[in-house]
């Protein structure tokens, strides 16, 4: 058999579950990071609830997979996940799936290892969006899912310090709504209000133009030049104007 003839028989069993995503629709990519719980508190023993030092190694992955060919106009990370806005043009790979999501995944895994030192990985979907009022709805949805995640991390982490077992604060905290756990922690003199908005909301990771002092070895001068460099937002807004916040991003060209 010729090769081309084989070549062609045998990649249909490779190319047999590819899916594409539409052209029409928006793409977000989102990454979690596998076992860090274990990583986190076990290996690294960062502080809980948050330690900036966790917070800086996922921003700057975030950074990293910006700037790895994909053409991504707005990042976002709360806890050990991270969002990834697609410009409406990007078509790298045709918009593959499979391919999306092992370049990604990849670029993670290396990027995060080779700044903690300890092996890490990252699992990756692709997230279609059929309107920009989804794509809004989706970042919604993940600060939401920020602010219940750091709100029950500060209740959870305030009993297991008061001599709490896991299981025991875990049952105390067991289908509470906000307003029992808010109550928590104001009576141990913890406002929840009033904690860093990176905390409660989020960081957002952009583009941004800066003017930079540079040399020009023509005129032998200094001279002003523009420069466009990642930016780490740590008081973006929240709800309705984090929605509008975030569709700015897709009118960049």
């Amino acid at each position: 058999m010729r090769f081309d003839d084989f070549d062609m028989e045998m990649r249909q069993y490779e190319e047999s579950l590819d899916q594409y995503v539409p052209e029409e629709d928006y793409i977000v990519v989102r990454l979690d990071g596998r076992s860090f719980t274990r990583l986190t508190k076990r290996v690294c023993k960062f502080k809980a609830p948050f330690d900036e030092r966790f917070r800086d190694l996922m921003t700057e992955t975030v950074k990293s997979l910006m700037e790895c060919g994909f053409k991504i106009v707005y990042g976002y990370t709360e806890s050990d996940e991270i969002s990834l806005l697609f410009h409406p043009s990007e078509n790298t790979f045709s918009r593959k799936v499979r391919k999306i999501n092992s370049t990604l995944s990849g670029e993670a895994s290396a990027a995060f290892s080779l700044k903690i030192g300890q092996i890490a990985t990252f699992d990756s979907r692709v997230v279609p969006l059929p309107s920009k009022k989804r794509v809004g709805d989706y970042f919604r949805w993940r600060q939401e899912d920020s602010q219940r995640n750091a709100l029950n991390g500060y209740c959870y982490w305030t009993l297991r310090d008061e001599g709490k077992t896991a299981s025991q604060s875990s049952r105390i905290l067991n289908g509470k709504g906000s307003k029992f756990k808010k109550e928590l922690l104001a009576e141990r003199g913890i406002d929840f209000d009033s904690v860093a908005n990176w905390q409660k909301y989020g960081c957002g990771i952009y583009f941004k133009d800066v003017e930079r002092e540079g040399f020009n070895p023509v005129k032998n001068e200094k001279v002003i030049v523009k420069r466009r460099e990642l930016f780490v937002d740590m008081e973006i807004p929240y709800g309705v104007e984090y929605r509008d916040y975030v569709l700015k991003f897709l009118d960049e060209r």
